[in-house]
């Protein structure tokens, strides 16, 4: 990922409670020599200073077959356009700020009839993580449907190596265009617009002390 300096963030602690905070991301890999990309949720966990992805892929998507080489996890938040018209130099350009982290790694691939534990384990990792309450419902459910289901996908764990955080939030310009892009974005009644606004708020906030 192309990060300039400003915009670089290699903080682990944020870069993984953002990822928490927008885990639908989306999942790419090459396959027959060309990208290849899925959107699935995945839950992001810990193991020691280790960072794991756990998710997984219907068997029938052919990104199934390619989980033998290094995945990229791209996870992003909110975005906006950033008018030119609010910096102090009139000729100046449109932007766009957003936050995306990249996560690489290479997949343990966990099927049903080769590691009947993992499957469970990431299954429930994965009811923990979006609605713990239906837990008792899929344990409730006939073994029979329960393993069809499980057999209709291909899980995975992937141990992150490599961590790519970028937050573009004007840190580029100066203080007064900041508070002035920040400001524009709290006032918009879009939703994702107010959200960038409130980051760009935070990181002026906290670089002040």
């Amino acid at each position: 990922m192309y990060r300039p300096a400003a915009f670089q963030e290699d903080n682990v602690d944020k870069l993984i409670a953002f990822m928490k905070a927008n885990s639908f991301a989306t999942l790419v890999s090459i396959l027959d020599g060309v990208p290849y990309a899925s959107h699935v949720p995945l839950v992001i966990a810990m193991a020691g200073d280790t960072v794991k992805l756990i998710g997984h892929l219907a068997k029938q998507n052919p990104q199934s077959q390619a989980l033998d080489t290094e995945l990229l996890a791209i996870f992003t938040g909110a975005h906006a356009y950033i008018s030119p018209t609010l910096y102090e130099k009139h000729e100046s350009v449109p932007t766009w700020n957003y936050i995306a982290v990249h996560a690489y790694g290479i997949p343990k691939v966990i099927i049903l009839n080769e590691s009947p534990e993992s499957m469970n384990q990431m299954i429930n990792e994965m009811i923990d993580t979006y609605e713990v309450d239906y837990k008792s419902h899929w344990h409730s459910l006939s073994d029979e449907f329960r393993e069809g289901m499980m057999n209709g996908i291909v899980g995975f764990e992937i141990t992150v190596t490599r961590l790519e955080g970028k937050y573009k939030l004007s840190q580029n310009r100066s203080q007064v265009e900041q508070y002035n892009v920040s400001s524009t974005l709290l006032q918009s009644s879009d939703p994702a617009a107010h959200a960038v606004g409130v980051q760009i708020k935070q990181n002026l906030e906290a670089n002040e002390y």
